[in-house]
């Protein structure tokens, strides 16, 4: 089976699994896990950022840091089509009691104005603008890269409006290596960020968030009051010790693997790439001129051993991962070609 749904479903290396098998334990709710405690140091080290924390998922870190930077009531601004709006359950209203304001292309050009634009002064009527959070790459948007000039615009955007800036950076070292530039070009213009090791890095397991040692030291207890205390979790932060030694520099594989996919795809009758999106390894394609709607489309790929997800009623998302080889893309563009034939 081709499996090009997600990155999440990367197997971990036999590297990960011998030093998963040979980690170092302690309890990490007392903060004796030493292996937790170096991914932590290493990871905020690497990210520019005082502090940082292993948590079990992305998602559970981004609401941790919903739940650090707000008081009920508050309200943050993201784009609508932003994972934290689109895919975490309703969970800012759920847990921390916020309002999410979705701001139009507040993940593009111009984001800096668009932040101008929508933010309200403080009047008796309106809830209390509090953070803006920020994507990068952009899931929705194809896996595109909110450059690092157009993030420093909103950060000091935000810092004039007196707001804080949380970045949604699950995949910010594919941004990092698209760009040809360190991560810090990125970080630093954020308060607060989160990233995944579960993705394009390989690792079975867990998502860092990073920022200064006050705000972490909250985050620490929320992510307690969550369920995210994980006792011996060494075993899983030595895996992602791994995949922060090893695999970010293999990166540009995927994105180039993507690549050959898009341009493949265009070529095929029927079917809509934007290439100047496939900027990283998310390919999403339209199915619309085939006349397939993307379900039919996805029935008929996994009937030849090819998985993709829907991203709407004619739109298919790929993304391309460590376990997709060029041989893969080559095999997976020859069943698509031949089921839409």
């Amino acid at each position: 089976m081709i499996d090009l749904r997600s990155d999440t479903v990367t197997q971990p290396t036999m590297e990960m699994r011998d030093a998963m098998a040979n980690a170092e334990l302690g309890d990490d709710v007392y903060g004796e896990d030493p292996t937790i405690n170096l991914l932590e140091e290493k990871t905020a080290h690497i990210l520019g950022k005082e502090a940082a924390i292993f948590t079990p998922s992305g998602t559970m870190a981004n609401q941790l840091a919903l739940l650090a930077h707000t008081k009920r009531g508050d309200e943050v601004l993201l784009d609508p089509e932003s994972h934290i709006m689109y895919y975490e359950v309703g969970a800012p209203a759920m847990l921390a009691g916020i309002q999410l304001r979705p701001v139009q292309g507040l993940l593009g050009r111009g984001a800096a104005d668009k932040l101008v634009e929508s933010y309200r002064d403080p009047d008796i009527h309106f809830p209390n603008t509090t953070l803006v959070c920020l994507e990068n790459t952009f899931n929705r948007g194809g896996g595109t890269i909110m450059g690092s000039d157009e993030m420093q615009k909103v950060y000091k955007r935000a810092g004039e409006l007196r707001l804080l800036v949380h970045l949604d950076g699950a995949r910010i070292f594919n941004a990092s290596t698209a760009s040809g530039c360190d991560v810090k070009e990125f970080t630093q213009y954020c308060d607060t960020l989160m990233f995944s090791f579960s993705k394009g890095l390989c690792a079975p397991v867990g998502s860092i968030l990073a920022g200064s040692k006050d705000f972490i030291d909250v985050a620490r207890k929320y992510r307690k009051a969550l369920g995210g205390g994980m006792r011996q979790g060494g075993v899983l932060a030595a895996a992602c010790i791994v995949a922060l030694d090893k695999m970010i520099e293999r990166l540009h594989e995927d994105h180039r693997n993507a690549k050959i996919l898009a341009e493949g795809l265009a070529e095929i009758k029927g079917l809509k790439v934007d290439l100047d999106k496939v900027q990283t390894n998310i390919v999403i394609v339209d199915t619309y001129g085939t006349n397939f709607e993307s379900r039919e489309v996805l029935d008929r790929l996994f009937d030849r051993n090819v998985k993709a997800n829907a991203f709407g009623p004619y739109s298919v998302r790929f993304v391309t991962h460590k376990d997709i080889s060029r041989k893969d893309i080559e095999k997976a563009l020859g069943v698509v070609k031949d089921i839409l034939d």
